[in-house]
């Protein structure tokens, strides 16, 4: 099996492209519900979390509040860096055995691992290849402050606060442009992924 990184900075489009690929035949996993699958009631990830931040985190039944630890991390980075070191090995662990899973039932197919940061943490080198999502950033902004209900500085303090387009695709060995139309994009990633199929068939028959 062809294992593909996607990433994408923020408000770029980048859920549609994986809804796509998903619909064209890829096997996607977001990498947000494997982050929310780690720390579900009973987990590990939830008990290194409480062991961390404290009891504080949690709800009255027993669930993480995502709100009140978002309120510890949001404003410090120390903190926010030592949830992502917890998390970071069960997600990977997550979505590895869901890769291992794919690949036994289809060892031709083309497994897609969607994660916004996965050149910041370093997670994309676990990859055959990688797409990088990529928008005009004036068409990013505004689509950011029309999503969040954010004001022009405000949007441009969260793209600020990321890795640059310009940059992120320098890692990339497809990228996709969302400045446009959809179809527009469609098309860009149907393209995308018939070239990731002719590699997986490749892979799988040893010829690459």
């Amino acid at each position: 099996m062809l294992r593909v990184g996607l990433t994408g900075s923020i408000a770029v489009g980048k859920s549609y492209v994986s809804a796509v690929l998903a619909e064209l035949g890829c096997h996607v996993l977001d990498a947000d519900a494997t982050a929310r699958e780690v720390v579900a009631q009973g987990t590990p990830g939830l008990k290194k979390i409480v062991e961390t931040f404290g009891e504080m985190v949690l709800l009255a039944d027993g669930t993480l509040d995502r709100a009140g630890l978002g309120a510890i991390i949001f404003a410090d980075e120390k903190q926010r860096g030592l949830l992502n070191s917890i998390l970071h090995p069960f997600i990977i662990v997550a979505q590895d055995e869901q890769l291992s899973l794919w690949e036994s039932e289809d060892p031709r197919g083309v497994g897609v691992i969607d994660a916004a940061l996965m050149i910041e943490s370093g997670g994309y080198k676990r990859f055959d290849k990688l797409i990088v999502v990529h928008c005009d950033p004036e068409v990013q902004l505004a689509r950011l402050m029309a999503r969040n209900n954010l004001t022009r500085e405000e949007a441009q303090s969260r793209v600020a606060a990321q890795m640059p387009q310009a940059e992120k695709m320098r890692y990339a060995d497809f990228l996709i442009d969302n400045s446009g139309d959809l179809p527009a994009t469609r098309l860009r990633t149907e393209e995308v992924y018939k070239e990731l199929r002719a590699l997986g068939e490749l892979q799988a028959t040893g010829t690459r």
